[in-house]
């Protein structure tokens, strides 16, 4: 169980990373525009292509989970991204977060307590 734990944990950072890099990266981006100087911009920006290495290593990592645990287990376990996404919006990006979203953290975080027990 505590290698499933620390997988699902990796998965879930490797995630929430990809996902924080690809909001940096469109922030670099700009306004949208159907030209070459854009998407050269797209497709030089190592933080989007750091966004795409995470997400493939996520997958893979998902894809071995998959093929090792119970999916009635394992996918439950998948709310911790949503924890960690929450700290990165609020440590990373300086968000203001509710307290109504903290709350809903604990909340998520006693339902993988129980589905990991």
């Amino acid at each position: 169980m505590l290698k499933l734990i620390g997988l699902i944990g990796l998965q879930s950072v490797l995630l929430v990373l990809a996902q924080a890099l690809l909001k940096i990266s469109v922030e670099i981006f700009g306004k949208f525009s159907w030209t070459w100087a854009y998407f050269r911009t797209v497709f030089t920006t190592w933080q989007f292509a750091l966004s795409g290495v995470c997400a493939l290593a996520s997958m893979f990592t998902w894809m071995y989970v998959l093929k090792r645990y119970e999916f009635s287990l394992a996918y439950p376990l998948l709310s911790i991204s949503y924890v960690i996404g929450l700290l990165a919006a609020y440590f990373v990006f300086h968000e203001a977060v509710p307290m109504s979203r903290w709350i809903g953290v604990v909340i998520i975080m006693i339902g993988v307590y129980f589905v990991a027990k």
